[in-house]
């Protein structure tokens, strides 16, 4: 007994130092996260390859699709809002992992340019209803002062899962043939099948009974998005996650072309700086979640946004510098960039959820998630625009946007700063402690 006793206790004081939650009872939870992360990192350059290569459409046609069936999915975050908050969380992202397994299936029915919008427009569809609720599945699992770990712990899996998702995607689209890409099509397909039955079975000890739902629906007052556009502060929140959306689109927009194209660095320099974001993260965020949990949510992501402003400017400045410090230059920018990306994210996620009342929070959420698909939707034509006007253009309105959002997140609500856990001589926190 004791024995087993020493074994939990040394197992929870690693998981105190490495900035990790109480993971106890949540693996159907963090196996939904993983597989749901590795299926995201497929989808978008493969779809590009995928039908360019069994079909008879041109590049162009097959991009055009893709950006149309995109740009018709914009209005489902608002539809998951309201999803949210009559069915919860689990019945949301359960109902959108089955939609991105349609849209995976249909994959083999689509030919015809038309075909092929609709099938992006399902796909898009299911992954917003996924990322508008993932969000409100963690009040759930976490109590309320273990949030922002969770939050960070997602984020590290997240990174890893669309890194390994995308590195799969590309070494299958450079060895595999048409049948292997449709082979990768029906286990994408399938995985979002298992993502749907992990998370519809979990049963959370956090989840409100259907008595209490009951009652809290009776009691609580009729709100909609308009409720959400008059919350100045959420709205603001809002507004400054923008600057972070726009952010996290250099990697996969920006970064390649301007370190090959405008200041002549090898094609291979791309794939090690997106290397080098993606083991970062993977291990530095759940550690570094232990610095930002003591401090006050809205500080943090103001260092973030100031943080990406100077990492930006570097970015800039490379264009002035002789060619053999080019290198160099951008390995520092990007550890820059991706020290801003591990410190807003956590605490973003946090304030998301944390000012969206109870009884809306599937409206709010679905308001900040907007802030992400209109982000990824308009980035790319921006940020290309502003890089063939010079190399420099597209970093200076990311710094200029990103101090913008430094006003923003300071002049929200602030809850006093969460206590530091109190650690006992076994290392274990009292906050972690509770949740044992």
């Amino acid at each position: 007994m004791s024995v087993d006793s020493s074994s939990d206790t040394g197992r929870n004081t690693l998981l105190a130092r490495l900035g990790l939650p109480d993971l106890s009872g949540s693996g159907r939870f963090v196996a939904a996260n993983v597989i749901d992360s590795l299926a995201s990192g497929l989808v978008m350059a493969f779809m590009v390859v995928y039908f360019t290569r069994t079909t008879d459409l041109s590049l162009v046609s097959v991009g055009t699709a893709l950006t149309l069936g995109y740009a018709l999915a914009l209005p489902a975050p608002a539809v998951a809002g309201r999803l949210l908050d009559r069915f919860g969380p689990r019945v949301v992202v359960g109902v959108g992992n089955l939609i991105s397994a349609l849209g995976f299936a249909c994959l083999f029915l689509a030919h015809e340019t038309w075909q092929i919008v609709a099938t992006q427009l399902i796909v898009q569809t299911g992954a917003s209803l996924y990322w508008t609720a993932g969000s409100a599945l963690v009040p759930l699992v976490a109590a309320e002062g273990d949030r922002t770990r969770w939050f960070g712990f997602i984020r590290a899996l997240r990174n890893v899962g669309i890194g390994f998702g995308g590195a799969v995607a590309s070494l299958a689209m450079a060895v595999a043939s048409t049948t292997g890409l449709r082979v990768l099509v029906a286990v994408n397909a399938l995985s979002y099948l298992l993502a749907a039955w992990l998370i519809t079975t979990w049963r959370p000890a956090g989840e409100p009974s259907a008595e209490e739902k009951a009652a809290a629906a009776g009691e609580a007052p009729r709100a909609g998005y308009l409720t959400v556009l008059r919350d100045g502060a959420y709205m603001r929140l809002v507004t400054a996650n923008l600057a972070f959306v726009l952010a996290s689109m250099v990697l996969s927009v920006l970064l390649g072309v301007y370190a090959v194209d405008s200041l002549g660095a090898g094609a291979w320099v791309a794939g090690v700086l997106i290397t080098l974001n993606t083991a970062l993260v993977a291990t530095t965020q759940t550690v570094a979640t232990r610095w930002i949990e003591r401090h006050r949510p809205a500080k943090v992501i103001a260092l973030a946004a100031v943080t990406n402003a100077v990492a930006f400017a570097g970015f800039a400045a490379l264009s002035l510098v002789p060619s053999w410090a080019v290198v160099a230059g951008l390995l520092g920018a990007v550890v820059l960039y991706t020290l801003a990306e591990v410190l807003g994210s956590p605490p973003m996620g946090e304030l998301s959820v944390s000012m969206a009342p109870a009884h809306a929070r599937g409206r709010y959420l679905g308001m900040f998630q907007l802030s992400w698909t209109l982000g990824g939707a308009v980035a790319p034509a921006v940020l290309t625009a502003l890089l063939d006007r010079g190399p420099a253009w597209p970093w200076l309105f990311l710094a200029g946007f990103s101090l913008l959002a430094v006003p923003l997140v300071l002049s929200l609500r602030q809850a006093p700063a969460p206590a530091a856990p109190t650690v006992h001589a076994d290392g274990v926190s009292a906050m972690e402690g509770s949740h044992s």
